[in-house]
């Protein structure tokens, strides 16, 4: 594949919903009509099986190949079970243009098997089957695709963004030979210096987001195994009055006493091995893949993972085809519009998304 029909397809995955409102044809029966819908399990190398959505083009005459675009999430794969999904890939333009869609829940998660983990540490060496984290999932998982879905190409791109952004910036160091193109954007690349820290400092105000992240499910599932935070702010619609009154943050375990991730939060305040074995940008060596990542200025979530991923691969593989796109917008931004159409931050305005 050269450089530039990569360089253009990582572009439209950052041209988000502006071309989706403007090129036609997103109906709500669009999908259906173009696209025949396979629901697999995958089995990664240590059994552990993972549920996959894919969508392949019913244009699938002999000669007619396609290339397959990767996205890999915690946050469902069809959530609530809904059957076909209203738009594919991450722009009604790339829609169009010819790709097989992949969607696959990561391990822990919804439809997947296993145990969850947070920023799920990558290992030094994949010595056994039973040495296994997002790189080697991803691998596992693109090595499926290329063998049993008819009419691939042999060519694979992953896409994602925020928390899916993370797991594409992981699928990275899968190196595997058909990952042709890898799009991470606002990337979480290091827990403690992103998200739910910054710069170290814990963000209390992610307390709500716990139930999301820190509960394990019981099994495999379209629906939500955890409660929101709606049951724990009753006394005030002001969430920073709600903190102020709760206190130091051991009083939260009230609630969140069984939560796993809030209770390694809590015991790990400083950059220990827990933090720094949940640290990609020191895995970087020769990538393979080209590499696009895209972030905004005015993240206040993920504003230092696209940077530092950016800088590690590019001392680590000066040869690597490692570009990036920042610009005057928020977490995710670039991917959607604000009302009437424009790219903004707040109440400032920075022109017409394109």
């Amino acid at each position: 594949m050269k450089k530039t029909t990569i360089f253009l397809l990582s572009l439209l995955l950052a041209c988000g919903t502006f071309a989706q409102r403007n090129r036609g044809g997103n109906t709500d029966t669009y999908v259906k009509d173009h696209f025949n819908k396979k629901e697999v399990y995958i089995t990664m190398r240590d059994g552990i099986k993972l549920f996959t959505a894919i969508y392949t083009p019913k244009d699938a005459s002999p000669q007619k190949t396609y290339p397959i675009l990767l996205s890999r999430t915690c946050y469902g794969v069809s959530p609530y079970g809904e059957d076909y999904k209203a738009a594919l890939g991450p722009s009604a333009t790339i829609m169009h243009e010819g790709y097989i869609f992949v969607y696959q829940d990561v391990r822990g998660r919804w439809k997947s098997e296993g145990t969850f983990t947070n920023m799920t540490p990558e290992l030094d060496d994949h010595k056994t089957n039973k040495d296994v984290d997002e790189s080697t999932d991803t691998y596992d998982t693109i090595d499926w695709l290329v063998k049993n879905i008819a009419n691939n190409n042999g060519r694979v791109g992953q896409y994602g963004t925020s928390y899916p952004g993370f797991y594409t910036a992981a699928g990275i160091l899968s190196n595997h030979p058909a990952l042709k193109a890898s799009s991470p954007q606002a990337p979480i690349s290091d827990f403690f210096f992103d998200d739910f820290h910054h710069n170290g400092s814990f963000l209390e105000s992610y307390i709500f987001t716990f139930p999301t992240f820190g509960v394990q499910k019981k099994d495999t599932t379209s629906k939500p195994w955890y409660n929101g935070a709606g049951n724990i702010v009753k006394s005030t619609p002001d969430g920073y009055q709600f903190l102020l009154d709760q206190g130091p943050l051991t009083s939260f375990n009230k609630w969140y006493k069984d939560n796993f991730f809030y209770q390694e939060t809590l015991n790990h305040p400083s950059y220990d091995e827990f933090w720094q074995a949940r640290a990609l940008p020191k895995h970087y060596k020769k990538v393979m893949p080209a590499v696009m990542l895209v972030g905004g200025w005015f993240d206040a979530e993920d504003l230092t993972g696209p940077l530092a991923i950016h800088r590690a691969i590019a001392k680590s593989d000066p040869s690597a085809y490692n570009t990036i796109v920042m610009g005057p917008l928020a977490h995710g931004a670039w991917g959607r519009e604000a009302p009437g159409g424009h790219a903004m931050h707040s109440n400032i305005y920075f022109g017409d998304s394109l």
